[in-house]
């Protein structure tokens, strides 16, 4: 029996060059000629994240997935400039210039920092041209110290969690091997009210993964991060989605982002779950994503009648890799 905390093999790979230079990893999953739907993983994760949604997806969808840069198997940075959300936006034009031909859109779902990315794309022409509709998951455009619930409320002051907060985003500690005592602080700060040991386990293994010298430079990024003005631009229809036990990103930031986004579609408040929401209950997060695919996404439309893709003018280089 396939559990649903296993990597799902990818049917392609990509290797994708952004705009400075840096190598980005995509994986494609699911059906050739189906539908597009195109992933983004949040702060620490990778591909391997999404692996419970993309099982659910694979059978009637063209899923693709990307390791955001200094995550997984992209390349990290190699200058100082190399972190911020404009350089995380154009990985994602890269991206979708690399996968989507021209006339052919995606559905874009984002989990927390992926969330933001899209986000950060949001004005980008030929990310415009791409999407279909957006699902934000789990994310926020701002304001993350002040809002954060790992340190609680109750127990502390505001000036305490601000501090303890921003270390927590930009420590450079090694996390080391995966211990029952990492599953369970892990399942204390990004998981729900109930979350399953597979749960626990899958978030520790996915975060421990990621370098902390990246965990921490992308926390830096999150600590000051403003996107308000790009989420107020996000004119594609647009899910929001979030847990009701979330620590990282409360239920605060998807009711202001609902309330500010051009073509809200919907919020979805999922009853105690927290961060994590694809591990916690994919199927509610793929559900959301079949909606928007039936309501919003055209069909395809960058084929020639020959059945070729059409071409994509001064997109990046893509280099393919058997799976």
């Amino acid at each position: 029996m396939t559990l649903p905390y296993e990597a799902v093999p990818p049917r392609r790979t990509l290797q994708v060059v952004s705009a400075d230079g840096t190598h980005i990893h995509v994986e494609e999953f699911g059906r050739a000629d189906g539908p597009a739907v195109v992933l983004a993983h949040g702060w620490t994760c990778s591909v391997l994240f999404w692996a419970p949604v993309v099982r659910l997806l694979a059978s009637d969808f063209r899923v693709i997935a990307y390791d955001q840069r200094g995550h997984g198997r992209s390349a990290a940075p190699r200058t100082r400039t190399g972190h911020g959300t404009g350089v995380l936006a154009d990985d994602l034009e890269a991206v979708l210039q690399a996968v989507l031909p021209e006339g052919e859109r995606a559905v874009l779902a984002g989990h927390s920092m992926g969330g933001m990315t899209i986000m950060a794309a949001s004005g980008r022409a030929a990310v415009q041209r791409r999407t279909a509709a957006v699902l934000l998951a789990s994310t926020g455009s701002g304001r993350l110290l002040g809002t954060t619930e790992v340190l609680p409320p109750r127990f502390s002051s505001r000036r305490l969690r601000r501090f303890f907060h921003r270390q927590l985003l930009t420590s450079r500690l090694p996390l080391g091997p995966v211990t029952p005592l990492s599953r369970a602080a892990f399942a204390y700060g990004v998981l729900g009210v109930a979350p399953t040991r597979e749960q626990a386990a899958f978030t520790a293994r996915i975060v421990h993964a990621c370098k902390a010298k990246q965990r921490a430079a992308w926390g830096r990024v999150l600590a000051v991060l403003d996107l308000d003005e790009e989420i107020a631009a996000l004119a594609a229809p647009t899910a929001v989605l979030v847990g009701t036990r979330d620590k990282l990103t409360p239920r605060v930031h998807a009711r202001g982002m609902a309330e500010v986004l051009p073509h809200c579609v919907g919020l979805t408040e999922l009853s105690g779950l927290g961060h994590m929401t694809p591990i916690e209950d994919p199927a509610a997060v793929a559900a959301v994503i079949r909606e928007l695919n039936a309501v919003h996404a055209l069909p395809q439309s960058g084929v020639d009648a020959d059945g070729s893709a059409a071409a994509d003018q001064g997109g990046p280089v893509a280099e393919e890799k058997s799976a």
